[in-house]
C-alpha cells in the first residue's frame, strides 16, 4: 500500500514538474510579451477578454475539486483503520485533487504572467498618499477600477469618524477570499489572483494591504489632529500678518522713492537733448520714473505674495504638493531660462562678432558715399546724385545678408517651427498682393470673428441660407431652393452679414408678417385673430407669447404686423406659409373679409367673400336697397 502511494505521489511529483517545464516553455514563446509584439487597443481588449474566460473556467474547476476534497476528507475520517483498500484509494484521489490543484495555480500564473505587460493596475488614491496601492484583478461584478474605487470610498467613510483607533482594523478569512474589515466594514477582499498578481499569498497580501490602511487612516487623522490644526491655523495667521507688514513698510518705502524723485525736477531731472531736439522733458522724465517706481512697487508686492504662498500652503499638510507645484512653476522656468543662457553664450559671441564686423563694413559704404557726395571719389559712370539711393539699396542688402549669416545661430534655428515661420513669412512677403491671399486672411478674421457657424441661417448680402462649408477661400451656402452659392471671403468681409441662427436657441428668432384691414373692422377682433392663427402655426413659440404691432395707418387700411417666435430659423419657408394659412382659416372663422386695399364692393346683392364652408348654412346674398324720394317723404 505504501509503495503504491508513494508511487502516486512520485507519479503526481513527475505530472507537476512536467507542468512546469510545458509552462515555462509556453513564457518563453508567448505571443503576449510587449517587448516582442506590441497589440494594438482592440488586440489587447481581446486578449484581456479571452484572459477573462479562462480564468473563470479554472476558478470553477476549482470549486468543483474544494467540494469533491471536503467529501474525501469527511469519508476517509469516517473509515475503519483495518479498511486499507479504501483508504489507499481515497487518498489516491485526494492526491490527485491536490496535484489538480497546484497545476490549475501553475496555469493562472502563467496565464497572469502573460498579462504583466499589458494590464495596468488601478490605482487607490489614499487620503494623504496619491497612490496608496494597485488592483489589478476583478472580484465577483467588480472590476479592477471599481474595487479601487470602493476602497478609497470605504476608506473615507471610515476617516469620517473620530473614534477611529488603528487596532479596529482586522484580517478576517472567508471561503475564498481573506478580507480586511473594519467594524463590519469590508475594506476589499484578497482573492488568490490578487496574491498571484502581487508575486505573493494572499496572508501576506492581506496583512500589507491592513498595515498600508492603518498607517494612511493614522497619518490623516493626525492631519485632522485639534491641537495639531490649531498650531498649523496660528503659523498660518503669523506668516500673513508678516506679509502684511511687509507689504505696507515697502508701499511707504515707495511712497518715498516717489517724494525723492518729484523733488528732483529742473535739478538732476532736467530733461533729455539732442541737439535742439528735446527727447524727454523734466516732467516727462518725473512721470516716466514715477511710473516704473509704480510698477516696481506692486511686482515687488506680487513677488512677496507668491513667496508667501507656498509658505502658507506647506504650513498645512493636505495642501503641502501644492506649494511644491507653486515652487516649481517659478523655479523650474528659471532653471531653464539660466541653463539656456549659459549654453547659448558661445552662439551669442559669434553673433556679437558678426554684428561688429558688418558695423564697420556699414561705416566703410557710408564713407565711400560721403566720398562720392563731396566729389572727392570719382568713379567713371557713376554719378555723385547716385550715392545716396544707392547707400540705401546696398546697406539692405547689407543687412538682409547680415540676417541670413546669423540666422543658423539663433536661438531654436534648426526647429521645424522655427523654419516653418520663416518660410511662411516669406511667402506672405511673396504674394502679399495676390487674391487669394487676401481671401484666405479674410478667412482667418471670419473664423475669430464668429460670424457664423456650419448649418447657420444667415443672410450675405442678398443671399440668404444655411451655411455648408467655411473654407479659407470661401464660404459655401445651400439656399431654400437648394442652390448652392460660394462666396469669396473677401466679399464677406465686405458685406454686412445676417446671422439669423446664433440667438435664435436662447431668446428666439422673431417671424413677422403684415396683413393690411379696412378700417371698419375693430382693431381688437384682427389682433385676436392673428394671435389665434399664430398660436395655431407648428414650429412658433407659445412663450414668448406672439404680437402684434399697428405699424401704420394709410389711406383705404391700416397695417397689421403679426410678431412670433421661434427656435427653428432654418425652416422659414415652411413656417410662413404655415402661418399664413392660418392666418386665412382664423380670419375666416372671425367674419373678417381679407380684401385687397383697392377692392370696391356694392355689397347689395353680392356674396361675402369668406368661403363657404366658413358662412351659416341660411346665408344669403343681401338685396339690393335703393331709396327714392316722392314728395317730402323717402320711400324704399
Amino acid at each position: 500500500m505504501w509503495m503504491t502511494f508513494f508511487f502516486t505521489k512520485s507519479k503526481g511529483a513527475l505530472t507537476i514538474a512536467f507542468v512546469l517545464l510545458f509552462l515555462a516553455s509556453f513564457a518563453q514563446v508567448n505571443p503576449l510579451d510587449s517587448t516582442r509584439i506590441k497589440l494594438s487597443d482592440s488586440a489587447k481588449e481581446e486578449v484581456l477578454v479571452s484572459y477573462q474566460k479562462r480564468l473563470r473556467k479554472l476558478d470553477s474547476l476549482r470549486s468543483a475539486d474544494s467540494l469533491r476534497r471536503l467529501n474525501l476528507e469527511v469519508e476517509l475520517a469516517s473509515l475503519r483503520t483495518t479498511d486499507n483498500v479504501k483508504k489507499e484509494e481515497l487518498l489516491h484521489e485526494l492526491q490527485g485533487l491536490n496535484d489538480r490543484e497546484t497545476i490549475r495555480i501553475l496555469k493562472k500564473k502563467s496565464e497572469i504572467d502573460s498579462l504583466r505587460n499589458i494590464v495596468k493596475g488601478s490605482v487607490v488614491r489614499g487620503l494623504v498618499k496619491d497612490t496608496l496601492c494597485l488592483v489589478y484583478s476583478r472580484l465577483g461584478s467588480f472590476s479592477a477600477n471599481e474595487r479601487a474605487m470602493a476602497i478609497a470610498n470605504r476608506l473615507k467613510t471610515i476617516s469620517d469618524k473620530w473614534e477611529f483607533e488603528s487596532d479596529s482594523l482586522v484580517i478576517i478569512e472567508a471561503e475564498s477570499t481573506i478580507d480586511v474589515v473594519f467594524e463590519g466594514i469590508i475594506l476589499t477582499g484578497v482573492s488568490e489572483n490578487d496574491a498571484i498578481w502581487m508575486s505573493t499569498t494572499k496572508e501576506a497580501l492581506a496583512q500589507s494591504f491592513k498595515v498600508s490602511f492603518e498607517d494612511e487612516l493614522n497619518a490623516y487623522a493626525r492631519q485632522w489632529n485639534l491641537a495639531v490644526i490649531l498650531k498649523e491655523i496660528g503659523l498660518a495667521l503669523l506668516v500673513i500678518i508678516i506679509l502684511i507688514f511687509s507689504i505696507k513698510y515697502i508701499n511707504r518705502l515707495f511712497q518715498w522713492s516717489k517724494r525723492k524723485i518729484e523733488g528732483q525736477e529742473n535739478r538732476l531731472l532736467r530733461g533729455v537733448q539732442f541737439n535742439n531736439f528735446t527727447l524727454f522733458d523734466a516732467k516727462q522724465q518725473i512721470t516716466l520714473l514715477t511710473r516704473l517706481n509704480r510698477l516696481l512697487n506692486w511686482f515687488v508686492n506680487l513677488l512677496l505674495i507668491y513667496i508667501s504662498l507656498p509658505v502658507l500652503f506647506g504650513i498645512f499638510p493636505w495642501t503641502e504638493n501644492l506649494a511644491t507645484t507653486l515652487v516649481d512653476y517659478v523655479l523650474g522656468p528659471l532653471k531653464s531660462i539660466g541653463l539656456a543662457i549659459w549654453n547659448y553664450m558661445p552662439n551669442l559671441f559669434t553673433i556679437a562678432v558678426i554684428v561688429v564686423v558688418f558695423v564697420y563694413v556699414l561705416r566703410g559704404i557710408k564713407f565711400l558715399r560721403i566720398e562720392i557726395e563731396k566729389g572727392n571719389l570719382q568713379i567713371p559712370g557713376f554719378y555723385a546724385e547716385w550715392a545716396g539711393s544707392t547707400f540705401q539699396i546696398v546697406r539692405l542688402i547689407t543687412l538682409a545678408f547680415m540676417i541670413v549669416v546669423i540666422f543658423p545661430y539663433l536661438p531654436g534655428s534648426e526647429s521645424p517651427v522655427f523654419r516653418g515661420v520663416s518660410v511662411f513669412l516669406g511667402f506672405l512677403f511673396t504674394f502679399g498682393s495676390a487674391g487669394s491671399l487676401s481671401n484666405i486672411i479674410a478667412g482667418l478674421v471670419l473664423t475669430y470673428m464668429r460670424l457664423f457657424s456650419i448649418g447657420d441661417r444667415v443672410k450675405i448680402g442678398e443671399i440668404v441660407g444655411d451655411v455648408i462649408e467655411k473654407s479659407l477661400l470661401v464660404t459655401r451656402i445651400r439656399t431654400p431652393k437648394n442652390e448652392i452659392v460660394s462666396i469669396p471671403n473677401s466679399t464677406v468681409m465686405n458685406s454686412h452679414t445676417v446671422n439669423y441662427s446664433s440667438d435664435a436657441p436662447l431668446n428666439g428668432l422673431i417671424m413677422h408678417t403684415t396683413v393690411t384691414i379696412g378700417y371698419d373692422v375693430p382693431w381688437k377682433e384682427v389682433h385676436q385673430a392673428l394671435i389665434d392663427a399664430a398660436e395655431k402655426t407648428e414650429l412658433l413659440l407659445q412663450e414668448p407669447k406672439p404680437f402684434v404691432l399697428q405699424t401704420s395707418l394709410d389711406d383705404f387700411y391700416v397695417s397689421y404686423q403679426l410678431n412670433a417666435y421661434t427656435q427653428n430659423p432654418n425652416k422659414q419657408a415652411g413656417i410662413y406659409s404655415n402661418l399664413h394659412q392660418n392666418i386665412q382659416d382664423c380670419f375666416n372663422s372671425a367674419g373678417i373679409e381679407m380684401l385687397s386695399p383697392h377692392y370696391r364692393s356694392a355689397r347689395d346683392g353680392n356674396n361675402s367673400t369668406i368661403p363657404a364652408s366658413y358662412l351659416p348654412k341660411d346665408y344669403t346674398a343681401p338685396s339690393f336697397r335703393f331709396e327714392y324720394t316722392s314728395g317730402n317723404k323717402p320711400s324704399t
